[in-house]
């Protein structure tokens, strides 16, 4: 995917899908759930990781820690298959819907985002919820 030279209307108005990645050759992916539209994970794809992606029809992510391609449910079995991918309108970041194929964390929770904060007299402290 190269990245051509688009005026901020082309980009952010056009046809033309030009993914615009940061320094570090990522750009952010929001997965979340096609059915109820709940937030799965949010996480960093590079050029590569977006093609497997659209390619394949489930989602694939740039592992910053590991400094790896890697398909979300390769060793569980719980992959993410693609339903719709949208862009936002600088076309810096996507949003994925999906169909899970078991719970998406790596803790076994449907969500990554299983946890709210809770601030009393001051202290924050996390609290889990049902996602």
């Amino acid at each position: 995917m190269t990245d051509p030279v688009l005026t901020t209307r082309e980009r952010e108005e056009g046809a033309v899908f030009a993914p615009k990645f940061d320094a570090a050759g990522l750009l952010t992916a929001v997965v979340v759930d096609a059915s109820d539209g709940a937030v799965l994970v949010v996480a960093h794809m590079n050029a590569a990781a977006l093609e497997a992606t659209l390619s394949s029809g489930k989602v694939h992510f740039w592992s910053r820690s590991r400094g790896a391609l890697w398909m979300k449910g390769e060793t569980s079995g719980h992959y993410l298959a693609v339903e719709a991918v949208l862009v936002d309108c600088d076309q810096d970041a996507l949003l994925i819907r999906a169909t899970p194929a078991g719970p998406t964390c790596h803790t076994g929770a449907r969500s990554c985002f299983y946890r709210q904060i809770d601030t009393r007299e001051g202290v924050s402290a996390l609290t889990r919820i049902d996602t």
